[in-house]
């Protein structure tokens, strides 16, 4: 609800492999029931897919068939004006909607069985952030591993550093869930036996902390399963 009045914004989305943004094999459509003039509009859903949609990775293979769409109807008579707090509060729901939408087309990838998030902190830019978080989650080692519930924190470190952001390993953090696995350089102590149980669950997270600015960014990814290759050796046009 709105001072104005209760507006609704809802929405679908489909995916499940050849899915590595920008965007990818999907198809999202949105709706509001809000009257927004269209430009606004599309101020408000670019950061929210660059959020979301294009930080999601199934497979690491892209295609040029993707679509978001974002109707408005105005059927509620509620008007979302520029420079408003209603604007605000419009733009941090559709952000949500879109983050819930991208992370279930990840849980429902191909083959997978957990969904991982990758967070990235203390990066000294967003761009810099973005892009090793997004190598993680398609790394194809790193994928195999959370499969296996292997806390392989060399494969992480190693996808951030082919990713081409630079940063400096001996003032990076990593933690898997609640256990920093690396920090100052060296591997820490931890259990690897809780570690591979917390990864047994359908969800997870890796944090890396680089400790060089304010910039954070988060990607998902899911595990690379038997069943993934499975479907796609099999699949004939």
């Amino acid at each position: 609800d709105t001072p104005a009045g209760p507006v609704r914004i809802g929405g679908m989305c489909k995916g499940a492999g050849m899915i590595h943004p920008n965007m990818a094999t999907m198809l999202a459509f949105i709706a509001t029931d809000a009257a927004i003039d269209p430009d606004l509009l599309t101020s408000i859903l670019k950061p929210a897919v660059d959020d979301s949609f294009n930080m999601i990775s199934v497979d690491g293979d892209s295609s040029t068939n993707d679509t978001v769409l974002f109707l408005a109807n105005g059927a509620s008579a509620v008007t979302v004006e520029p420079e408003t707090e209603l604007v605000d509060e419009f733009a941090r729901a559709v952000g949500a909607l879109c983050a819930h939408l991208a992370t279930e087309i990840v849980r429902g990838g191909e083959g997978a069985s957990k969904l991982f998030a990758v967070s990235v902190k203390g990066a000294s830019s967003r761009a810099q952030a973005r892009t090793i978080a997004r190598s993680v989650t398609s790394s194809n080692l790193f994928k195999a591993a959370v499969h296996g519930s292997d806390p392989n924190w060399g494969r992480i470190l190693c996808a951030a550093g082919y990713s081409g952001a630079e940063f400096d390993p001996d003032r990076t953090d990593v933690w898997i869930g609640p256990f920093r696995v690396f920090s100052g350089g060296v591997p820490q102590e931890y259990s690897e036996v809780d570690a591979s149980r917390y990864l047994d669950g359908p969800e997870s997270e890796v944090v890396i902390d680089l400790h060089t600015g304010r910039f954070e960014a988060v990607a998902w990814g899911c595990d690379l399963s038997k069943e993934y290759v499975e479907i796609n050796a099999d699949y004939t046009t």
